[in-house]
């Protein structure tokens, strides 16, 4: 397997690596139940660059980072020059000097490339514009667990993916779309994307994930048929308030309500990335039904965070 100094995106991401992240994630969360931490960041700072706000994503990088025996030093965007105009290039000099590797939540993937190749600490992408590769790791750690129930431990956690079927519902061409369209292709499932025509991704982007897997539906409830897991997330992401009004409308027929669900396979799971905001993207009484899952998911940030900061931990 590829040694690994970053976490950019799922389309840099193979299968064998993606199945590593799993294993380890799943060992610690087992590992927490149990106050039993391993210390890999002892001694460490890692930064946190958050361009964008947050719950989720810095609450459990913080906690993560801390249970693996680091500090963590949060930066806003503001806090710091580079949200004066100081260059991505000489900010990432200054601080591999000073720290052990960064977490970057910002707009352009670009940034956090241009980050990772220019300094010399391990980089993790915590969500921009074009990818959110650690929500979808933590995603696919909880249909795993749906997916194995009580046989733990799995052997091989991505060959429970093979096969099954995945739709996407609303805004296609958003950042968790995307890295969605990237692990059908790398693990094997069939993916489907619920959305309006002006809300797909682009050829350019098929291409690079090679979306053989991929099919596009008009229908949300075809597009639910036989369906094994049904996600979507919310229809207005940081930078796109300007257009709430047209999204929201635009987007409505795409919603997860009780019709789509009983469409689905049964006992299809229902997965919603949060913020959510009940009777847009999803109704109140199928997120209500399905929260366990819902902030399960929540839960396995932490878990599989912890085991990225272990991986890349030098």
């Amino acid at each position: 397997m590829p040694a690994l100094h970053h976490l950019l995106s799922i389309e840099s991401l193979d299968a064998g690596q993606i199945e590593d992240f799993l294993q380890l994630g799943m060992r610690l969360k087992a590992a927490r139940q149990h106050s039993r931490n391993p210390l890999p960041l002892r001694g460490q700072t890692w930064a946190l660059i958050f361009g964008k706000s947050s719950t989720r994503t810095r609450v459990s990088f913080e906690v993560g980072i801390q249970e693996l025996g680091g500090t963590s030093l949060f930066l806003g965007m503001h806090d710091i020059q580079l949200g004066r105009g100081e260059t991505v290039e000489d900010t990432a000099q200054v601080l591999s000097r000073y720290i052990h590797g960064v977490v970057i939540r910002t707009y352009a993937q670009a940034d956090v490339e241009t980050f990772a190749r220019v300094g010399s600490i391990p980089v993790i992408n915590a969500l921009t514009d074009e990818e959110h590769p650690c929500q979808i790791l933590a995603d696919l750690m909880t249909w795993a667990e749906c997916l194995a129930g009580s046989k733990r431990p799995i052997k091989k956690i991505t060959r429970l993916f093979s096969g099954k079927t995945v739709v996407f519902f609303g805004d296609a061409d958003c950042n968790v779309a995307r890295s969605w369209l990237f692990a059908a292709d790398k693990l094997g499932f069939n993916l489907r994307l619920a959305a309006p025509k002006d809300y797909r991704p682009n050829g350019a982007l098929l291409n690079r994930a090679r979306a053989t897997r991929a099919s596009f539906f008009d229908d949300p409830v075809k597009a639910a048929a036989g369906a094994h897991l049904l996600y979507t997330d919310t229809w207005v992401s940081m930078g796109k308030e300007k257009e709430e009004n047209k999204r929201l409308r635009k987007l409505a027929p795409f919603q997860i309500n009780n019709r789509v669900v009983q469409a689905a396979k049964p006992g299809a799971l229902v997965m919603h990335c949060l913020p959510a905001y009940r009777g847009q993207e999803i109704t109140a009484d199928v997120f209500e039904k399905h929260a366990q899952t819902i902030f399960d998911q929540a839960e396995n940030r932490l878990h599989l965070q912890k085991a990225v900061l272990n991986r890349l931990a030098k």
